[in-house]
């Protein structure tokens, strides 16, 4: 047999999932468990994303507890900690060496189509999958978003994005802009800060949260009143909660609060939306005071909610006092000159937008974002998961995305002719 005719012969199988991130492991898992053959298809090696396309400093925002792949729960020394980087990896390679899943590193999934002697045809860079169903794992992170006016930066302007930052020493002397105050955005203009460069960081209207309140990690108090596990149909604002920013926190060192007016105090430049870019200045929106009131606003908003919470439950917690603003913007800055300011990088941390071209099938909405009912499309047989949002606000974290693979795993194996191996 020629190495052509091995390439593109790679036989039938029940299930294909592409991607080996936590929502491919976990859907790995719970077919496993069911006895229903499979293969999971990943194009760089397991966890990609978590060796390589996060800083050096990157940690959880979410406690160690909240860690709880089906079949794998968090059961280190540390629960109340934050995982770095690397313990993130370790806790994913362990997970693999707990139940052996059957991963093909290094396979580019290429396009995914009708079959002629399956119902799909899965082609990729070793060959062509004849499957049954297909389970699309491949995460909502897949294009980092950049703005027309980043054309307009000198080209000598380092210009990096959140996957591509590394550290503080990588960059070249001089100032650098973090465009975006996202979870991203404020997590890299702190780590720039606590490096000693200097820092201006251009906020939108992405929503802050304490790390702690009343004794406990906010995300006890919220997982207790239900956030994780609340249905997007129940959320107030619907499907379009998917289109809004995280909360910007950090389990730096323990965990604390992302205080941008404290950093501003200390000489971090903050700024409104970045509008523009000419020959010679940086121009700005004039909404820096409304974001950072409106971030402290939701803090509030939810420091409430715990409040009632906890006198509704009859919990004995401490009282505490709110935040008070340590600084304030005095006026606003429409122009900031570029030989003045002496940018010689900019973080484009703008969030990533999706891209399924390989799926030649029509699930999508205008927006290119799978149309899906807890990841099941139109299409028979075809499914999506670990998407944010993509059933409730854990779906794309380790707490929940275990969660929709169960779903998953019970529609699968309720589908006609699905083999089910003893």
């Amino acid at each position: 047999m020629s190495a052509l005719h091995k390439k593109l012969s790679l036989g039938h199988i029940p299930v294909v999932i592409v991607g080996g991130g936590q929502a491919g492991l976990s859907m790995s898992y719970c077919l496993t468990q069911r006895n229903i053959q499979h293969v999971v298809l990943e194009r760089n090696r397991i966890a990609h994303a978590w060796r390589s396309q996060r800083w050096d400093s990157f940690c959880l925002v979410t406690p160690n507890w909240q860690c709880r792949l089906p079949g794998h729960p968090y059961s280190g020394s540390d629960p109340e900690g934050f995982m770095v980087k690397g313990q993130i990896v370790k806790y994913l390679d362990d997970y693999v060496a707990s139940f052996s899943p059957p991963v093909r590193e290094g396979v580019e999934v290429q396009r995914v189509k009708s079959g002629t002697r399956s119902r799909f045809e899965v082609e990729t860079s070793e060959g062509t999958w004849l499957a049954d169903q297909v389970v699309i794992a491949a995460g909502g992170y897949h294009k980092p978003k950049l703005p027309p006016l980043a054309a307009a930066l000198d080209p000598d302007v380092v210009q990096l994005n959140a996957a591509t930052y590394k550290n503080a020493k990588s960059l070249p002397d001089g100032a650098v802009m973090v465009v975006g105050s996202g979870q991203s955005g404020c997590q890299i203009a702190e780590d720039l800060h606590l490096e000693g460069k200097q820092v201006h960081l251009c906020l939108g209207s992405a929503p802050r949260v304490a790390r702690r309140y009343r004794g406990r990690d906010v995300v006890y108090w919220l997982e207790q009143l239900g956030h994780y596990d609340m249905p997007i149909d129940r959320h107030p604002d619907g499907a379009a909660v998917r289109r809004k920013p995280n909360h910007y926190v950090t389990g730096r060192d323990g965990g604390r609060d992302i205080d941008l007016r404290k950093f501003a105090s200390e000489g971090m430049q903050l700024h409104g939306r970045l509008l523009n870019i000419d020959e010679s200045a940086f121009e700005f929106g004039d909404d820096l005071a409304k974001n950072l009131d409106r971030a402290d606003a939701t803090d509030d908003r939810i420091k409430n909610t715990i409040d009632d919470y906890i006198a509704r439950s009859g919990i004995d917690a401490p009282q505490e006092a709110r935040y008070v603003p340590v600084w304030k913007p005095e006026k606003h800055e429409a122009r900031m000159s570029k030989r003045d300011a002496g940018i010689s990088a900019v973080v484009w941390a703008m969030g990533f937008s999706l891209d399924y071209r390989f799926i030649e099938f029509s699930v999508f909405d205008p927006s290119g974002y799978p149309d899906h009912s807890r990841g099941v499309t139109r299409e028979p047989g075809l499914y999506f998961l670990g998407l944010p949002w993509l059933y409730t606000w854990g779906s794309g974290r380790f707490c929940g995305v275990g969660n929709d693979a169960e779903h998953l795993a019970s529609w699968i194996a309720g589908a006609p002719g699905v083999a089910i191996t003893a």
